[in-house]
């Protein structure tokens, strides 16, 4: 960089808030398109991102062939009729219900309607780096309780976090990256510790992976009986396939809060084609389930195989696993890239030996599978 080049970033720097100088950038990993070019392949396995590998619903693809004759219009500025599909299926008001650009713009929202400088955050770590990043642009102090050695979620040092003074408490439940879950006894009690005013936010990205389990909690019903504010988090991304599409909503406490994140969303938010797919897909239900069904028996084919060949492997209700290798995450992420496989490794201090590794199509994990047990040789 020359002086004069390095002089001008300098000064622009100087610019801008002293939080957002300071901020990491959010690891969106690498996509499949830069790994041929880089690698110059032609076969790409992408295990990145935790999406469905199977797609969306065929009701989603059904309806998508008029969509381009109505691409001149602007969409519906509030995504009415998609909220009022969520809070049919949600036994929801519909003045509770707000959409977003994918679930990472509602928590956006959150940070710049409720947070300022000074404010405190808890959260766990490892965590989805994007409940980190946007308090800490607000100015907010970040608390960040990390897992067990056992990669569960460590409720005393949580229960300890949120009984000093507190804004928000925000976590995914599912976690992501290490797929653990937190029990209805368990969220109870840390809900119950927070003080009263503190604003609960539940990630719930991964809940369809989750909810069969008998003790995975309904937080909803169990912050219902609270009253006090919360906001829980969900997606289309994951279980549904539309990731492409980003779209995600919020179920709110109230109206209020509600009224809040909308006062503060951008006009326009959400796409046309990614409301009208989301509605499709929420109607199907059916093949969402079937999905989480071969996910899951995937995921724990994955897992034993990873454990036999010497991994450790935490406890996931997800559509990933999170592994602890012998050697550099980086290291093992950029060795399975020279063979077209794409994964996610962690880059968090403390958990720099992590990767986590979505679950695919079955062919898809065996070559995963087959290329770590080369590796491990």
């Amino acid at each position: 960089m020359s002086d004069s080049v390095a002089l001008s970033f300098s000064g622009h720097k100087a610019l801008c808030r002293a939080e957002v100088s300071m901020l990491p950038r959010y690891n969106a990993g690498l996509s499949e398109d830069e790994v041929r070019r880089r690698y110059n392949l032609t076969t790409i396995v992408k295990l990145g991102s935790n999406e469905n590998p199977y797609g969306p619903s065929p009701q989603v693809k059904a309806g998508w062939a008029g969509l381009a004759d109505r691409l001149g219009r602007y969409p519906d500025a509030g995504a009415a009729l998609l909220r009022h599909d969520i809070a049919r299926a949600h036994m929801t008001e519909v003045e509770r219900v707000l959409v977003g650009n994918g679930s990472e713009q509602i928590i956006r929202l959150i940070a710049e309607a409720y947070l300022s400088s000074g404010d405190r955050v808890v959260t766990v770590r490892p965590a989805f780096g994007l409940h980190e990043i946007y308090p800490r642009m607000m100015g907010a102090e970040v608390d960040a309780v990390p897992v067990t050695a056992e990669a569960t979620f460590d409720q005393a040092a949580l229960l300890a976090a949120v009984k000093k003074p507190l804004k928000i408490l925000m976590f995914s439940n599912p976690s992501n990256p290490v797929g653990c879950m937190m029990t209805g006894a368990d969220l109870s009690e840390l809900i119950e510790a927070c003080p009263q005013d503190a604003l609960i936010v539940v990630d719930e990205a991964y809940r369809e992976y989750a909810e069969e389990d008998p003790n995975y909690p309904d937080a909803r019903a169990l912050l219902e009986k609270q009253g006090r504010p919360w906001i829980i988090l969900r997606t289309f991304s994951k279980a549904y396939g539309l990731a492409a599409l980003r779209i995600g909503y919020a179920l709110t406490s109230s109206e209020e809060v509600a009224s809040v994140l909308d006062t503060v969303r951008d006009p326009f938010n959400t796409n046309m084609p990614a409301q009208i797919a989301a509605s499709a897909a929420l109607a199907d239900v059916a093949y969402m389930k079937d999905c989480i069904r071969k996910g899951i028996a995937e995921r724990e084919r994955m897992a034993k195989a990873l454990r036999e060949l010497g991994f450790f492997v935490a406890p996931a209700w997800t559509n990933f696993v999170f592994v602890r290798t012998t050697q550099g995450a980086a290291q093992l992420a950029d060795a399975l890239l020279e063979r077209g496989i794409i994964i996610k490794p962690w880059k968090e201090p403390g958990f720099e030996n992590w990767v986590r590794i979505s679950i695919g199509l079955p062919e898809e994990n065996d070559t995963v599978l087959h290329a770590l047990a080369d590796l491990s040789l």
